[in-house]
C-alpha cells in the first residue's frame, strides 16, 4: 500500500507565528464576500464540500490535531480550492485574538471532542464563555451550527444555549444542513458516517445573534 505524501499548500495554510492582531478576511480569500468559520475541521471532508457549494463564501477551518490538520490542508490544496483556508491553532484564543469582532457570517461546530470524562468537561469548546467569543465575532443576524454525537455533552450545549436565549443575546434557528450532507445526514462529515454505523444518534442545535 503506498503511503500518500501530504503536501504544504501555503495557499491553503495559515501559519500561526505570522499573525499580529486581526485578520483581514478580504485580503485573505482575495474578495469582500460573506466568511465562515469550521471549528475543529477534522480532515476536511466539510470544508471541501461546502467550499465547491458556495464557491464565493470564504471558509476558515480551524483544527488543533496535526495529523489531520495537515491531511485537510494536503485535500483541500489538491482541490485547488481558492476560497477555504485552515489554520492549527487554539480555537478559543484564535477566536479572542485574531478574528475581527462582527467580521463572521457563522460558525460550523461539528462534531467537538466531548472530553467525557467528568473531570475533563472544563475542556469542552462550547461553553459560557467560547459563545460570548463567538458571538463577539459574529455580525447582527449571525448564526452557529453545531451537531455532535454525544448526549451529556448536547445537554451541557443546550444548557448554554438557552442561558443566551433567556437573556436575549440569541434566538433558536432550524439546523443549516450542509451540502456535502446526503440522503438521512444531518452533517456530511466523516464522523457522523462513522457513528451512523456505529448506531448513534446525532443532534443538532443552530443559534442566530439578535
Amino acid at each position: 500500500m503506498t503511503t500518500r505524501h501530504l503536501q504544504d499548500y501555503r495557499t491553503v495554510s495559515i501559519q500561526p507565528e505570522t499573525l499580529d492582531g486581526r485578520l483581514d478576511f478580504e485580503a485573505i480569500f482575495g474578495h469582500c464576500g460573506p466568511v465562515e468559520i469550521e471549528i475543529g475541521s477534522g480532515k476536511g471532508t466539510f470544508l471541501v464540500s461546502q467550499g465547491r457549494a458556495f464557491p464565493q463564501t470564504g471558509f476558515l477551518g480551524i483544527e488543533w490535531a496535526n495529523k489531520y490538520y495537515r491531511y485537510a490542508v494536503d485535500r483541500i490544496g489538491r482541490w485547488q480550492l481558492a476560497n477555504v483556508r485552515l489554520i492549527r491553532t487554539d480555537a478559543a484564543q484564535f477566536l479572542a485574538e485574531h478574528v475581527p469582532e462582527a467580521g463572521v457570517d457563522g460558525f460550523h461546530l461539528y462534531y467537538p471532542d466531548p472530553w467525557p470524562k467528568k473531570r475533563h468537561h472544563k475542556r469542552r469548546f462550547f461553553c459560557e464563555e467560547n459563545l460570548a467569543r463567538m458571538l463577539a465575532c459574529l455580525k447582527p443576524g449571525g448564526w452557529i451550527n453545531i451537531a455532535t454525537d454525544h448526549t451529556d455533552y448536547f445537554e451541557q450545549i443546550q444548557a448554554v444555549a438557552g442561558a443566551a436565549v433567556a437573556a436575549g443575546r440569541v434566538e433558536g434557528i432550524p439546523f443549516k444542513r450542509p451540502a456535502g450532507a446526503r440522503e438521512g445526514e444531518m452533517v456530511g462529515t466523516n464522523y457522523e458516517r462513522k457513528y451512523k454505523k456505529e448506531g448513534r444518534p446525532t443532534y443538532t442545535l443552530a443559534l442566530e445573534k439578535r
